[in-house]
């Protein structure tokens, strides 16, 4: 399951459970949207509740991220206790030119994404 809310130029999603393309689709919906005002977009993920994903959640996040918008973004925040999310994100750096940085602290990822 997947919540999203949109504030200015940052879109905030969590997951909660296992993350399924259903998820990752309204993901992509809502960011399709907001990449259409004016601006930059940050993203700030929540991905301490996501206990799996699926594989075609994976080949979709690779399609979206670095193919499709690896431009479109300026800082994207992913909040984890889990090391291999980390590396996960730390990877996407030399596929997305967006700032992307893995926080445990919710607080400070929000602050740091909103800038």
């Amino acid at each position: 399951m997947i919540t999203i809310s949109q504030n200015n130029h940052l879109v905030n999603a969590a997951v909660m459970g296992e993350f399924t393309l259903a998820d990752f689709k309204a993901f992509e919906e809502q960011s399709l949207y907001k990449l259409k005002t004016p601006g930059s977009l940050n993203l700030l993920l929540d991905l301490r509740g996501m206990i799996d994903y699926t594989v075609d959640v994976a080949w979709e996040e690779i399609k979206f991220f670095s193919r499709e918008h690896n431009h479109d973004f300026s800082r994207i925040a992913v909040v984890t206790d889990d090391q291999w999310i980390t590396w996960q994100a730390w990877l996407s750096r030399l596929f997305v030119d967006a700032d992307i940085r893995a926080f445990s602290d919710y607080d400070e990822a929000q602050t740091w994404a909103q800038e």
